[in-house]
C-alpha cells in the first residue's frame, strides 16, 4: 500500500466515512453484491488483496469469508466519476457470494408486480454457517 494517505482522500466518504461497493465478478462481468466500506476496510483491501468491508448492522469490519470461506480475491479497484462509488473486480472463491447460498446476492428479479427468486441455491446457508454465526452482513 502506498505510504500517504491521498489515494484514500480522493474517496469522498458519507457523513458517516462510508463509500458503497459494488463486487463484480471479472470473468464475467456479474454484479455479486453490494457492501460498504470506511477508510480501515479499503486500506486492508489493498493490503490483502481480498475483500474487506464494514458491516453497518455489527458495526465492525468484516473480511468477505471470513465464516463461509468464500473469500473475494480483488483483481482491481476502481472509483466512479464522483469519487463516491467503490467497484471491486473480484475472484468468488466457491462461487457463492451470498449468506443465501447464491451465487450473487441479486438473485431477485421484478416480474409482473412481484419479486421471483431466479438464480438458484448453489449450497444450503446451515452447511455454510453455524447456527450461533449465521447473520446477515
Amino acid at each position: 500500500m502506498p505510504t500517504n494517505a491521498k489515494w484514500l482522500n480522493k474517496v469522498r466518504w458519507d457523513e458517516h466515512g462510508l463509500v458503497p461497493v459494488i463486487a463484480q465478478e471479472a470473468a464475467t462481468g456479474d454484479i455479486l453484491m453490494f457492501a460498504w466500506m470506511n477508510r480501515e476496510a479499503l486500506t486492508r483491501t489493498v493490503e490483502t488483496g481480498e475483500a474487506v468491508y464494514w458491516s453497518r448492522s455489527r458495526k465492525k469490519l468484516w473480511h468477505k469469508g471470513e465464516e463461509s470461506g468464500h473469500i473475494q480475491k480483488v483483481s482491481e479497484i476502481r472509483l466512479d466519476c464522483d469519487e463516491d462509488v467503490v467497484l471491486l473486480r473480484i475472484e468468488q472463491v466457491g462461487g457463492i457470494a451470498c449468506h443465501t447460498g447464491r451465487h450473487s446476492c441479486f438473485f431477485q428479479k421484478y416480474d409482473n408486480g412481484d419479486w421471483h427468486s431466479v438464480e438458484p441455491v448453489l449450497q444450503d446457508p446451515d452447511t455454510i454457517y453455524s447456527p450461533d454465526k449465521k447473520k446477515t452482513p
